[in-house]
This record gives structure tokens, sequence and C-alpha cells, in this order.
């Protein structure tokens, strides 16, 4: 029988690993399944747990003590839901005892990106942007176009997205980069398709995690946030698209 500190204590640290999970990029499926073995590994019966893209609640034993969590923030941020993931196996194999799990999902909650890591990424989406537009386009001219705009794009976007908080005006503004640099470079004559450096460009803002976890989630049956998700990624492509078309018009 758990006491009532212990029960408390191995419900927080199973909102606090779905919490993790959901904000950063994880399907739905994943997080219930993650939750529900710690839930078992900490002794918790008759858990139950309810979660959306918005929030979740989790409850056990039958009782009207539940814990609640708001998400209002979601990025895609791998790094931690496998840090979740290593931290719920250890848990689940007995090599962690609960209030050990507890502080290191914690600890992996008040992770920030540094500066490092931001130039790092953003130096990533210029090497993706020069090898997809090769691979998708045969166009071996422009490269370097697009890996400058592929860079500098993604770190526009990641500025706006700390600044501001609005991942749609991020993606919006970063695509007029790109498509400004893709047009100014073909009016100087340093390149010779901006179609070409557009594909290229656009490819580390394209929704490509929202839309692979909406269709993980649809098949396994999480009909709220499989939509949520689709939404999400159509808004993004929205973003992206229109950003482009204003350019195009206007140069």
């Amino acid at each position: 029988m758990l006491t009532e500190r212990r029960r408390t204590l191995a419900l927080r640290t199973c909102v606090l690993a779905g919490r993790l999970l959901i904000e950063n990029g994880s399907n739905m499926e994943r997080v219930n399944d993650t939750i529900e073995r710690m839930a078992k590994a900490a002794g918790l019966r008759q858990f139950q747990d309810f979660t959306t893209l918005t929030g979740l609640v989790l409850g056990s034993d039958n009782l009207p003590n539940a814990q609640v969590a708001n998400i209002r923030r979601r990025q895609n941020n791998l790094s931690k839901v496998a840090a979740v993931n290593e931290v719920s196996r250890e848990f689940t194999a007995g090599l962690l005892q609960l209030p050990e799990a507890y502080a290191q999902l914690r600890s992996i909650d008040r992770q920030k990106a540094g500066h490092w890591q931001n130039q790092f990424e953003a130096l990533a989406a210029a090497i993706l942007s020069a090898v997809l537009m090769v691979v998708f386009t045969g166009d071996i001219v422009d490269w370097w176009l697009a890996f400058i705009a592929g860079g500098l794009s993604y770190a526009v976007f990641s500025f706006i997205v700390r600044k501001f908080k609005i991942q749609y005006l991020g993606e919006f503004c970063a695509s007029i980069v790109i498509g400004l640099i893709a047009c100014e470079g073909v009016k100087l004559g340093v390149a010779t398709n901006a179609d070409d450096i557009i594909i290229g460009g656009v490819m580390p803002l394209v929704p490509g995690i929202p839309l692979t976890n909406a269709a993980r989630d649809l098949v396994s049956g999480n009909l709220i946030s499989a939509p949520t998700r689709g939404i999400e990624a159509l808004l993004t492509a929205v973003a992206i698209g229109s950003a482009i078309v204003l350019v195009l018009r206007f140069e």
C-alpha cells in the first residue's frame, strides 16, 4: 500500500515525464506507454491517464487527487525525448529510485539551448538545405547559395521563436529570407535557378515530425491529437507558402 506522499510523488513524476515528451515532439502513443510503464513501476494501482497536446490528467486508486499539467509550448527537441526515455527505462528496470527519477526529469526540464547549440542547428540546416537541393533538383551549381539561405533562414527562425514564442511567425519570416536570397542571387547573376534554391532552403522548415506524429496518432486511435497535429503541420505549410508567394509576387 502506497503512502499518500509516495503516490503524489509518483503521479508528479509521471506528469513531468508526459509533459516533457509532449512538449518536445513525441507522439502520443509513446507518451501513454512511457507514463503507464512508470506508473506500474512506481506501484500505482488502477492508473488512468488522459493526454492531449495541450494538457494531461493522471490519477490512480480511484482517488480525486489527480495531477494536471497544462502544456502551452511545443517544439521538436528529440534529445530531450531520448533523455526522458532513458530515465523511464532505468526507473522501470529498478536502476533508479522514484526520487532520483523525479530529480533527473526536473534536470532535463531545466535544460535550455545554449548559444552554441543554436549555431550548430543553423549549420546543420545549411548543410541539409544544400544536400537536399542537389538530391531533389540535380542542381549542383547553386548549392552554396542554398547553403547560405538554409542556414541564415533557420537562424532567423530560431531567433524569432525565442523572442516572440510564435512558431508560425518564425517560419513566415524565415521563408521570406529564403525567397529574398534566392531572387536576389538570380538578379545579381550569382545563381541560376531561384526555384531550386527555395526548394532546398525550406527543407529544414518543413513539418516532417508533426506530419509523422499525426499519422502515428491516427493509426493508434488518438483521434484528438492526430487532427491537431495535422492542423499544426498545415499552418506551417501555409506560413511557408504564403511567404514564398509574397516574395515572388513583388520581386
